[in-house]
């Protein structure tokens, strides 16, 4: 896997019922290659997986999913 077509965020997904609707969003999206969240995660990791999409198009995804998220950075 290339570690370089991760992207990571802190969300404020709290539920399996959140995560199912951002979910769904994100497996019909041609780009995204991989997902997951961590709800254990006090920061509610998001991690994307996508060798072409950047950190602004995954908050506009989220966005419009009725979330929000901000890319961590090392």
């Amino acid at each position: 896997m290339n570690f370089d077509h991760i992207l990571i965020f802190r969300s404020n997904v709290n539920t399996e019922a959140d995560s199912h609707r951002i979910g769904n969003t994100l497996d019909m999206h041609p780009l995204v290659d991989g997902w997951s969240i961590d709800l254990e995660d006090e920061e509610k990791i998001l991690r994307i997986v996508s060798p072409k999409l950047n950190a602004k198009h995954i908050t506009d995804i989220v966005k419009k999913c009725g979330y929000s998220c901000e890319e961590l950075t090392d």
